[in-house]
Order: structure tokens, then C-alpha cells, then sequence
């Protein structure tokens, strides 16, 4: 695994919302064909997003599926386990919402939370994360052989970037619900986080599920580098189609609007 440090090659050259539309719009193409051969081959692929806080691990999976299918792309984000779930193996809730044939199921934060966030704020024993981390790779080769073609990114940001970001969601009524309190908490355990994150790449970064860790520093960038790395590990061909033509709309034959009340909503805009 190479160092998940951040590039040491600073974005010198901005990158215009011009130059990031024209190419999102071209790997958009391309994921619409990748959504029909994976449709039409009855393939299974899951995609796995973790990285630190405020790495932009949202914003990519939004960039990544805003124009395909949600029946086809399925983000997948779970909520606290319950009672029951606690009770259960670790990854078994996360089981059922694997892919069926014709699916890509896209993790929003995984099986890897106790690896990562439970671990950091002990919220998991040493000893249960230890067993964890030692059977993980046995599970993900069942679930690779059988059939699943499995990617896991991990986006990693420098601290100062991350601080930035962090800040802007303060005031910002759009992104305040993006700072939890186990944000807050875990904003100052840095290193305890660097450390959780080297010992699950040393444990889990294996031959049949392989970590990809991608530059995060600009947000354009890495949703571009994501989306292109992912196109590139699926070995997806255009499928032939036919040339869409509208038919003719049928004659009104004596039909009128009718003369009703309609509760419009009021045109602000």
C-alpha cells in the first residue's frame, strides 16, 4: 500500500467549473453505458467509500450516481445499528444490501465503521476489533468469489483542508446537519484515526479487495479521479442500440382543458 498522505503536488492549476463540467459530463456518458452492459450482463459489483471527515465522500457518490439509474446505482447509508443488530455478527446487516445481479450498490461508510470510528472512540473492545480485522479478508473473499466484483476507496485530505471544511459547514445552513456531534468529537483524534486507518489498510488491503486511496484535497479533482478509476476496473463494452424516435402524438379528437380550480402552486420565481 503505497502512503495515503496527501500529494505533495499542490492544485498549482485550478481546476474551472467549465473544465470540471465538460469532463464529469463525459465520464457521466460513460457510466450510463456501464449501467446498461452491467444491466444487460446480469453483473454484481459494490463499491465501498471510507475516508476521513470532511473528505468529500458524499459529494463524490452524488457526482457518481446524479445521472444514472437509482435502481441500478443503489447508495447504500445505514443508520445506528439497533438492539438486535448489535446482537447480530458485525457484518450481517450490511450482508442483505450486497448486489444482485444487474446492481451496483454503492456503500456510504460500511463494515469498515469498526475499523474506524468504533475503534477510535472505544466504542468496540481491542480485542472484538482485532478478531474483526482477522476474519474481514476471509469474508470478502466469499464475497468476491462469488461473483461480486468488489472496489474499496478510501478518500484521504490533509488536516488543514479537513479543518477548512469543517469550519464552512458551521454557518452554512445547507451543510450544518453534516456536523455531528461525533464530528466534533472526533475532529481532535486526528492520529488516533491515522493509526485505526493503517492498521485496517495492513490487515485488509488484500490481492481480491484492494484499498485505493485517492487525493481528496480538491474536491473536483477527486470526484473526476474516482469516477475514471472506477470505469477502468469494470471491463464494460457500449452495447448496440437502437436510434430513439418519437412517435406521433395522438389527435385531441374534441378533448378540452377543463374549467377547474386547480390548487396551483403560487410562482414565486
Amino acid at each position: 500500500m503505497a502512503k495515503t498522505r496527501t500529494s505533495a503536488r499542490t492544485q498549482d492549476t485550478k481546476l474551472s467549473n467549465k473544465e470540471y463540467a465538460s469532463a464529469l459530463k463525459a465520464l457521466h456518458v460513460e457510466l450510463v453505458k456501464l449501467q446498461l452492459w452491467v444491466q444487460a450482463k446480469g453483473t454484481k459489483v459494490c463499491v465501498v467509500f471510507e475516508g476521513r471527515d470532511g473528505a468529500g465522500k458524499g459529494g463524490t457518490i452524488k457526482a457518481l450516481t446524479e445521472r444514472v439509474s437509482p435502481r441500478v446505482f443503489r447508495v447504500v447509508a445505514l443508520p445506528a445499528p439497533t438492539e438486535r443488530e448489535r446482537s447480530q455478527m458485525y457484518v450481517q446487516r450490511y450482508l442483505p444490501h450486497l448486489p444482485a445481479a444487474g446492481e451496483i450498490v454503492i456503500f456510504d461508510r460500511s463494515w469498515y465503521n469498526r475499523a474506524g470510528v468504533e475503534r477510535v472512540m472505544g466504542f468496540t473492545p481491542e480485542d472484538q476489533v482485532e478478531r474483526f480485522l482477522k476474519g474481514l479478508p476471509l469474508v470478502e473473499k466469499a464475497i468476491v468469489d462469488s461473483g461480486v466484483l468488489l472496489l474499496k476507496y478510501w478518500l484521504e485530505v490533509s488536516p488543514e483542508e479537513q479543518t477548512r471544511r469543517l469550519k464552512a459547514r458551521i454557518d452554512d445552513g445547507r451543510k450544518i446537519w453534516k456536523l455531528s456531534p461525533m464530528d466534533l468529537r472526533s475532529y481532535s483524534r486526528w492520529y488516533d484515526y491515522s493509526r485505526a486507518r493503517d492498521a485496517m489498510f495492513a490487515a485488509t488491503d488484500t490481492a481480491w479487495a484492494p484499498w485505493y486511496v485517492a487525493n481528496s484535497e480538491s474536491k473536483k479533482r477527486v470526484r473526476l479521479n474516482i469516477i475514471s478509476h472506477l470505469l477502468a476496473q469494470i471491463p464494460y463494452e457500449e452495447l448496440p442500440r437502437d436510434k430513439v424516435v418519437l412517435p406521433a402524438r395522438q389527435k385531441a379528437k374534441g378533448y378540452r382543458e377543463p374549467d377547474y380550480a386547480y390548487k396551483r402552486v403560487p410562482e414565486k420565481y
